[in-house]
């Protein structure tokens, strides 16, 4: 028996972080929200028991290492499976790109193996596994739109964002999430208004959502790769109505009302950025099923 499962990316509206914790761990206020830039899943039951990964993308690793083998792992020991699965990922969210493409495997492996594997467990249940992988694992089991605090695990749902598109740019170089939080000082930096947004997505304020982005790892990340800053420069110049880089980067990514104006955008963008994608946002969240 085979399964496919889609692995949406997320974007970050707003990230706050409000104190480093005593377990090492930041404490964050942030909002996410899934968009349609999806990896594939196909999941095959294998009697034997073994956890293969098979992926085509030399960047993903087919070991302990991948988070969606993490995810299989986990759910074998804790409910005592015999059987087995190979995990084929189709990567289309660029990695290491601070849009949650290896939480979203391992989330849509979850969900996943919970049908093939016939676990019968709640999507509460499969975000509190989750947790135990990854701090962006438990929002991406849910998707759609939320607000995330704790180290990110806890998970609130909000309303869908008003609809535009996104335009991701992502350069050729990769950003350590561990490095950006090492260099950050939280008493040195702009915090976003996050309730505020909260407001604005509610009310379906577009003008608003664009005016209340804000990520607080944006100034850390701009000093070790400047190139990001200068993307997010070029789109406010190609007419984003608003841009943010995403998570600790190095994507940044703008909001575009109309259609116009995103294929502008992305044609400027191609001349000097690796990856370029335009996708629409997804906010809502998945059925288990």
């Amino acid at each position: 028996m085979k399964l496919l499962m889609k692995a949406p990316a997320k974007i970050n509206l707003s990230l706050d972080v409000l104190k480093k914790r005593e377990d090492g761990y930041h404490e964050v206020k942030m909002i996410m929200t899934t968009i349609d830039l999806a990896d594939r899943i196909e999941l095959e039951h294998l009697e034997k028991d073994v956890i293969r990964i098979i992926s085509h993308n030399r960047y993903v690793p087919d070991d302990q290492r991948n988070l969606a083998y993490q995810a299989a792992r986990l759910l074998k020991e804790r409910y005592n499976v015999k059987t087995g699965v190979a995990i084929t990922i189709t990567k289309v969210i660029p990695v290491a790109a601070g849009l949650a493409g290896g939480s979203s495997d391992a989330a849509a492996t979850l969900r996943g193996l919970n049908k093939l594997w016939k676990l019968g467990l709640s999507l509460d249940k499969l975000a509190e596994l989750g947790a135990e992988i990854g701090s962006d694992v438990s929002f991406c089991v849910y998707g759609g739109t939320a607000i995330a605090t704790g180290r990110g695990e806890k998970i609130e749902h909000i309303s869908t964002p008003p609809s535009c598109w996104i335009v991701l740019a992502k350069p050729v170089i990769g950003v350590s999430t561990a490095d950006v939080y090492k260099n950050l000082k939280i008493e040195d930096v702009t915090h976003p208004d996050v309730d505020k947004m909260v407001e604005a997505i509610k009310g379906k304020d577009y003008d608003g959502v664009c005016r209340e982005v804000g990520n607080v790892l944006e100034s850390v990340t701009f000093k070790m790769h400047p190139e990001v800053e200068r993307i997010k420069e070029q789109m406010k110049k190609f007419g984003a109505d608003a841009v943010l880089m995403s998570g600790s980067g190095p994507t940044v990514f703008a909001l575009v009302k109309h259609d116009s104006r995103m294929q502008r955008l992305c044609n400027g963008l191609k001349g000097f950025c690796h990856q370029v994608h335009a996708v629409r946002l997804l906010g809502e969240r998945e059925p288990l099923d």
